[in-house]
């Protein structure tokens, strides 16, 4: 790998106080190709970005989600650094994330910000925030990414081919890692450095508003990764709020001595609908394994085939 291979991608908006720097010393390590994917700033980013050297462009949607994706079509190198133009990243750590690559050891490469995070480089709500989705992703999903919040990200364009993206905006980091578990894709951990924003650099991040928007992602997505637990914990709700029903309907008949037949009729139905929910979520959940056995037996057969030519 070279690296004119390697197209580094940064996702902006407003970000004129660093966007600059960021660039410079990515093309001081030979990382010539750089593209920005820009969201309409104001404040003069574009034309600072292209003073630099790197290629511009303005999204035609709105969110970083939908610019990554928009991006992803316009780059024609085999490998694609991607990272935050906020200053918070280090480009010095762009080899130690490429290196997985290069090796063939991995297709997809995370930068755990949790490593060697600065002090005051993460407000605490945002360390227990980011703590919560990750225990919820690697229990939803099985799997242990470490940071998949992170957005300094290194990975192959053919990759990307696979994966089903359609987060629009800070769901997109999510949406990468939890489509990377489904398609079986390989992928690592390394540490990285991360610093605070430099003075005068403001975060487009709303904690509690972006939080949410990331769980109903995580939640979302896992109807199709792990549907027993999608469709499971909406049927264990409904069959607790029927059992909770019940218990007030019994109470009011044998101890107040009134019925309360439509309630009593809406119990049952809460209790069914959580039946039959669970066993979709158990059936689902078969097929769902039966498809990845499938496509892991294809991928070897694939690959002896390959050897053997």
């Amino acid at each position: 790998m070279a690296e004119t291979d390697v197209c580094v991608l940064i996702p902006t908006l407003d970000e004129a106080a660093t966007i600059g720097d960021v660039i410079d010393e990515f093309r001081e390590l030979g990382y010539d190709n750089v593209l920005v994917a820009d969201g309409g700033s104001s404040d003069g980013t574009r034309e600072i970005a292209e003073d630099r050297g790197a290629r511009v462009f303005v999204q035609s949607g709105s969110g970083k989600g939908q610019a990554v994706r928009e991006a992803l079509r316009r780059i024609d190198a085999e490998y694609v650094l991607m990272l935050d133009g906020d200053g918070t990243y280090r480009p010095a750590d762009a080899e130690a994330l490429l290196e997985p690559l290069r090796e063939g050891r991995a297709s997809h490469v995370i930068g755990d910000r949790f490593a060697e995070m600065h002090p005051d480089a993460m407000s605490r709500l945002n360390r227990v925030g980011n703590g919560i989705i990750n225990r919820a992703f690697s229990v939803v999903h099985h799997r242990d990414l470490g940071d998949i919040l992170s957005g300094y990200r290194a990975f192959t364009t053919e990759s990307t081919e696979h994966l089903d993206l359609t987060a629009d905006g800070f769901g997109i980091e999510t949406e990468f890692s939890v489509e990377c578990v489904r398609h079986g894709i390989d992928t690592e951990v390394v540490p990285i450095r991360y610093d605070p924003r430099p003075d005068g650099s403001e975060t487009n991040l709303h904690p509690f508003k972006d939080g949410a928007t990331i769980m109903l992602t995580l939640y979302r997505l896992a109807k199709m990764n792990n549907p027993l637990f999608y469709y499971g914990s909406v049927g264990v709700t409904a069959i607790l709020a029927g059992v909770l029903v019940a218990a007030w309907v019994a109470y009011r008949y044998f101890v107040v001595g009134i019925s309360h037949e439509v309630m009593a009729m809406l119990s049952g139905f809460g209790v069914l609908l959580g039946v039959q929910l669970l066993m979709f979520g158990v059936l689902s959940d078969m097929v769902v394994t039966l498809h990845r056995e499938q496509r892991q037996r294809l991928e070897r057969i694939a690959a002896r085939n390959d050897d053997e030519e």
